[in-house]
């Protein structure tokens, strides 16, 4: 049974392995090895837009494929890294970018989570001392200690 159990876990494995790996098509790839490098990285650090927290260049959505096309074109035309990432960003938004920068249309990204851990520490403390006392029938509270004998 154990063994059965080990197998499906390592074809489940190869199979997300395999996913991954093969996010950039070799028909994406560029000749230029340094290029290449840059597009990689570029990648990375760019949202798909349509797989939530993955970058592009793990994503095999067809619009992850778009967006990697697009970077190899902007570096293939000369732009620098910044000049890639501007590109992008004037398209799609900040939102694109897995790490956006924090300015006033992304206060909200980086605050929420923050405001939201306020509010429930808020609402754990309002219920904590709403809570009602219990006192058992003999007048004994029930934390208070038993003396004995």
């Amino acid at each position: 049974m154990n063994f059965i159990k080990l197998c499906v876990a390592g074809v489940v494995a190869i199979l997300v392995l395999a996913n991954v790996a093969f996010a950039v098509l070799p028909d994406e790839m560029l000749k230029d090895p340094n290029l290449e490098a840059r597009a990689r990285v570029i990648s990375q650090d760019l949202r798909c837009l349509v797989c939530q927290n993955q970058s592009i260049d793990d994503s095999n959505a067809p619009l992850a494929k778009d967006l990697r096309i697009i970077v190899r074109e902007r570096l293939t035309a000369g732009d620098t890294n910044e000049q890639v990432f501007a590109y992008v960003v004037a398209r799609y938004g900040n939102y694109v970018l897995l790490k956006p920068p924090l300015q006033t249309d992304t206060l909200v990204l980086w605050l929420m989570p923050f405001a939201l851990l306020i509010v429930a520490l808020g609402t754990v403390a309002f219920y904590l001392r709403k809570r009602p006392q219990f006192e058992s029938e003999d007048g004994i509270e029930p934390d208070a200690e038993i003396p004995r004998r």
